[in-house]
């Protein structure tokens, strides 16, 4: 089982910075990657960021350049930092956690927060 504690989003102006954060707990053997995804209103979700173990990241086209991603990995605990935020970052965010729930499975498993709100708008 994982638990994900996720920090608060919230209404920001056009600009401004944001800094999410993600910290995984729980009983699980390894995490493989962690990051966010984004889901804007009458919009599929899309990747937004996304850090591996060993520090890859990948970051969705409208983001690079303004958002970055890092990880602590003794803390299990991933941060996104945002900024020039655009109202088309209006999105509900939510964290995900790829990892393996021992060191005996054979595939890794993807789990989700809740997701936060994060609004972008003068």
């Amino acid at each position: 089982q994982v638990q994900l504690v996720e920090s608060e989003g919230g209404l920001m102006q056009p600009g401004g910075s944001l800094r999410l954060s993600c910290a995984a707990s729980g009983s699980f053997f390894s995490i493989n990657a962690m990051g966010w995804y984004r889901r804007a209103p009458g919009k599929e979700r899309e990747l937004v960021a996304r850090i591996t173990n060993s520090g890859s990241t990948n970051y969705a086209d409208s983001v690079k350049g303004r958002f970055t991603i890092s990880r602590d990995n003794a803390k299990n605990t991933a941060y996104l930092q945002m900024n020039s935020l655009k109202p088309e970052d209006t999105a509900v965010y939510y964290c995900n956690v790829n990892y393996r729930r021992s060191y005996f499975a054979s595939k890794t498993t993807d789990y989700w927060g809740q997701g936060t709100q994060v609004t972008v708008s003068s």
